[in-house]
């Protein structure tokens, strides 16, 4: 064991995984060969709503290579019903949700039968010969007539289409003051109803199933987020015990919250397999990816800011709609609700109220997808800051630093009931506003306006915080989340020096073995290259809480600091031993301990060697140096960051072009620069693509029009501008490492910078809002109607809320 004396943590390594990724020299999912392996494929209903009449499988059944087809009548006593962990109130209603609709479909891709058979090609062309016959049912698109008194109801039993109302009240809570006071004595008021539209999770892997049955046990290979999570809800839906279920994840192509499910398919697969008595798979299309799949946002915000003057806001008022689609999903109820104290992002608000209801509609379930609530909450606060800036007359950026909490007022209790543990917004920002111009940018602006020039110049600001570290397991508790936020680390200390690192959480691209190897070597003096990481099979890393949330090293790495100083603890015993001297006396730099003030040393490969032959240990010392830790912080962290786009928008055509985008960002201590960048990279092509390209569309039956990429626009490399990045540091207090999580904030940043560029080059004609995603024929729209979706007020003026035309632009 050699002791490394430079830092690895900072240092920009290349990613351990990247060689067997890239090069395909891995293993996911749908690769996997079992033997005698069988093949499950489903029949999805194209009915939105809708009683099932008749199933004949009669067909299916003569079809070559077909050994089972099952209906959900033939599992109805078994299958149970799909989990959801999060009943964010006492009285929340949630319906049955089947993985095999038995009487009724309640979105168009719910599965109704499958087929086994012997080869995909052959269970996927047995479909075609079930014959389901459907009575239709009124079809629940819209949320807000779905709340309305009489409407068509997605689940007739439960009596209303509303599932929870939860409300967050700073005057309630002791955390502010009345919010309605506040609007009453407003100078400035701005309403807006804003628009989050539903997007879909198009990873690179579609999902995909495995199961090898034996008769005291089954194992699951899924290509999941949530191995551990997804072993625990199995046996709780199926009854299965929980020590006789192995799940691996494998290599994971991308999941962005769209594999933080327990899914039908999963479910179905275990199922099948235990009781056909052989190995089964199933892989998704693409569009079944993008039918049955969750589907993330879906929002409609209804927004009140109270402002002074003089810029300073007052209160702030909120009010959403969410449509959860025709179930539950995992923590699907509680999505919504974590935007609750993100929407006051970094201003210092004396008084606001959060109120979410959240809805069902005959649409495809919603749940997490990339930022869960922040995104949605960080685009309402940064939309309403320009819109009280253009209300006022004044410098967009100019009225956030009126407003931001300053870094001298760290740690700050914010008026939605957290505490941020550290932060410098203005740091970040004059280092944005420098490396963008801004101040040029500006000035050219004024002089296209001036000449009438056909392309404008539009400059967006999103000066955002969020939350990160997802864990404190009280703070979830609080929440009614029935699990806890807590992470696992194990070091393994080999008789040949070299360390194995065992995981809890579970990546998915994000390149936690060379983070963690970084990690371990700073910590213990031993070479990257001597660390493996154990993760994702449940057999192996039997305790965890998985990756989601931006916890993966704010809680997960700390667990492998905590483990890596339990192993050294116990190592400076057995080094102190080994020296005769006192422990006291033990210091340990590069991998080496040394008594304090002479020249004798051993290594702690030495002390490796030592503890695990056990000939000469301390008495009531344990051989072995191997030590397991768990970490459950007591706050979040807060990653924040200012992102300016400049945006060119040919007012002839509606087309919108990036021409620069600027975005500096502070997530604390930085492990690796290159994974960092490369998140935050990705980050904001998914956010921009919310602003620009994606959406998914129902037609008024409930049919899925945007099914395939051909429809579903996602921006490849060719669509994104250059990024211009950097970072600010600002250490968080809430683990030992001072980092804050960087998986979200480029989607969480991005998408109301670029709606406020595009807005901003268009004002001026009379635009206010463009309704996600802003395509050309939207720009255009609103352009030449020159009418806004909402019209700023001031008390006693008038005005109010217009409503959002279905395409786009304003009415």
């Amino acid at each position: 064991m050699t002791a490394t004396a430079e830092p690895e943590i900072g240092k920009a390594r290349r990613r351990k995984e990247d060689a067997r990724l890239i090069t395909g020299a891995t293993r996911w999912t749908d690769n996997m060969q079992l033997t005698g392996m069988l093949h499950m494929a489903l029949l999805r209903s194209p009915v939105a709503h809708g009683r099932i009449t008749s199933i004949d499988v009669t067909g299916a059944v003569r079809m070559p290579g077909v050994l089972m087809v099952l209906t959900g009548q033939d599992v109805a006593a078994e299958q149970g019903s799909l989990p959801c962990v999060w009943p964010i109130t006492e009285d929340m209603l949630a319906p049955p949700a089947p993985s095999l609709a038995v009487d009724r479909v309640n979105f168009a891709g719910e599965a109704v039968a499958l087929v086994v058979a012997r080869s995909a090609a052959e269970a996927h062309d047995a479909l075609s010969a079930i014959d389901v016959d459907y009575e239709d049912l009124p079809v629940v698109l819209d949320m807000a007539r779905a709340v309305e008194d009489g409407a068509d109801l997605v689940h007739p039993d439960l009596g209303t289409n509303k599932s929870a109302t939860w409300v967050l009240d700073s005057a309630e809570a002791g955390t502010g003051s009345d919010v309605d006071q506040a609007i009453a004595d407003a100078e400035v008021l701005v309403e807006r109803t804003f628009r989050q539209q539903r997007l879909i999770p198009a990873f690179m892997e579609p999902r995909s199933v495995v199961v090898d049955p034996s008769p005291d046990s089954v194992t699951m290979w899924s290509s999941t987020q949530v191995p551990h999570i997804l072993r625990w809800m199995l046996s709780a839906v199926l009854g299965i015990p929980e020590q006789r279920i192995r799940v691996v994840a494998p290599d994971v192509g991308g999941g962005f919250g769209g594999k933080l499910q327990v899914t039908p398919e999963e479910v179905l697969t275990m199922l099948v397999a235990r009781r056909i008595g052989k190995p089964v798979k199933w892989t998704e299309t693409r569009t079944e990816s993008m039918l049955s799949g969750h589907h993330g946002r879906d929002q409609l915000q209804r927004l009140t800011l109270a402002a002074r003057r003089d810029g300073t806001v007052t209160g702030l008022k909120v009010d959403l709609l969410a449509d959860m689609g025709a179930y539950l999903r995992l923590i699907a109820p509680g999505v919504p609700i974590l935007g609750a104290f993100m929407f006051n992002g970094i201003y210092k608000f004396p008084a606001y109220r959060f109120t979410c209801t959240n809805v069902f509609t005959n649409k495809t379930p919603t749940d997490a997808y990339r930022g869960a609530g922040r995104p949605e909450a960080t685009f309402g606060i940064e939309r309403m800051m320009d819109e009280l800036a253009a209300e006022l007359g004044v410098d967009p950026l100019d009225l956030r630093r009126r407003n931001w909490i300053r870094h001298e007022e760290f740690p700050f209790d914010t008026v939605a009931g957290l505490t941020y543990d550290s932060g410098h917004y203005e740091a970040a920002t004059d280092r944005a506003t420098e490396l963008f111009g801004y101040d040029a940018l500006r000035a050219e602006q004024a002089e296209r306006r001036a000449n009438g020039d056909p392309v404008q110049l539009g400059i967006g600001i999103s000066t955002y915080t969020e939350m990160c570290g997802w864990a404190p397991s009280r703070v979830l508790g609080a929440l009614r989340y029935a699990a806890g936020g807590w992470e696992t680390a194990a070091i393994r200390m080999l008789p040949t020096g070299k360390v194995e690192l065992v995981t809890g959480t579970s990546p998915h691209g994000q390149g936690h073995e060379t983070a963690w190897s970084q990690i371990v070597a700073d910590r213990l003096g031993v070479p990257f290259e001597d660390v493996e990481v154990l993760h994702g099979d449940t057999r192996i890393s039997h305790r965890g809480l998985d990756s989601y949330g931006s916890r993966s090293l704010a809680v997960g790495g700390t667990a492998v600091v905590l483990a890596a100083d339990k192993v050294l603890a116990k190592a400076r015993t057995v080094a102190a031993h080994l020296m005769e001297v006192g422990e006291d006396d033990v210091e340990f730099t590069n991998g080496a301990f040394s008594v304090r003030g002479t020249a004798t040393t051993t290594t702690l490969g030495e002390v490796v060697t030592a503890a695990n032959a056990a000939h000469n240990l301390p008495d009531g010392v344990e051989p072995g140096l191997d030590a397991e830790a768990t970490f459950d912080p007591e706050n979040l962290s807060f990653p924040h960051g200012t992102h300016l786009c400049a945006a060119e928008v040919d007012t002839q055509t509606g087309q919108v072009k990036i021409r620069s985008y600027v975005c500096v960002d502070d997530v604390g201590k930085v492990v690796n620069p290159v994974i960092v960048e490369g998140q935050v990279h990705g980050g904001l092509a998914q956010g921009i693509a919310q602003a620009l390209y994606e959406e998914a569309v129902h037609d008024e039956s409930g049919t899925l029009t945007t099914a395939t990429l051909a429809d579903y626009l996602v921006p490849s490399a060719v669509d994104l501008p250059h990024f211009t990045t950097d970072r600010t540091e600002t250490p968080a207090s809430t683990n030992p490492l001072g980092v804050k999580g960087v998986g979200e904030a480029g989607t969480i940043a991005s998408t109301p910078a670029v709606v406020n560029a595009v807005v901003d080059a268009v004002r001026h004609m009379g635009v206010s809002d463009i309704e996600m995603p802003c395509t050309p024929m939207r720009v255009w729209k609103a352009i030449h109607r020159g009418t806004t979706s909402g019209v700023p007020t001031t008390p006693g003026a008038g005005g109010g809320l217009g409503s959002i035309d279905e395409r786009g632009g304003a009415e």
